[in-house]
């Protein structure tokens, strides 16, 4: 019996220890509602490039583990008008500098997963001649940036690439990079049509 109360004292005196352990260290105010901000950010993104990041549609980017200073980099570059978009330009516009590196952060430490889609097979294998104009800077696959502001492209839409593409090929379209301007202008049609199948087949 006497040990029976012993074990009942020593563990209410545990949880008062707990208790008041936890009332001197209390969550910092404004935590929650930081936290709950946030989540409605990225949920707001996960509209348009899927959850997570992780894009559905053929014509929008996956943007989940993408270089988290190339995610903020475009992101200032649309915000500022610097980089022609649509749509992404004028959702930024009300996102403070602080929403735009923490969004950054939050994708780029999500894992990269290549989407799953039917591509030609000969654009596949052709496309990887006209790979040797990009690998300096995107790797032989499009999976070795050169920095930490150049973007991932294996495993990519196909369709979104070429449609980025096409953009850089219209001198009245706003893109900052004149080096990526350059190096798609010199290519062929049918490289122009190829690379995007050979980068978005690419897994690894």
């Amino acid at each position: 019996m006497r040990n029976k109360l012993l074990y009942v004292l020593i563990a209410a005196g545990s949880l008062l220890c707990g208790a008041a352990l936890a009332s001197d260290n209390p969550a910092p105010k404004g935590v929650d509602k930081a936290k709950e901000k946030f989540n409605g950010l990225a949920e707001t993104c996960n509209n348009c490039h899927g959850v997570d990041g992780v894009s559905a549609g053929q014509s929008m980017p996956s943007i989940a583990g993408q270089p988290e200073n190339y995610l903020k980099m475009v992101m200032t570059e649309w915000k500022s008008g610097e980089r022609f978009s649509t749509t992404m330009g004028r959702l930024l516009k009300g996102y403070s500098d602080e929403e735009i590196a923490g969004l950054a952060k939050y994708y780029a430490a999500k894992p990269w997963v290549p989407v799953a889609q039917e591509l030609n097979a000969k654009q596949v294998k052709n496309g990887g001649f006209a790979m040797e104009r990009c690998s300096k800077c995107h790797g032989d696959t499009g999976s070795e940036p050169d920095d930490d502001e150049t973007p991932y492209l294996h495993g990519q839409w196909a369709k979104f690439l070429a449609l980025e593409m096409e953009k850089y090929r219209d001198p009245a379209v706003n893109l900052p990079h004149e080096k990526m301007r350059k190096n798609i202008t010199k290519l062929e049609e049918d490289e122009f049509t190829d690379l995007p199948a050979f980068l978005a087949a690419q897994k690894k």
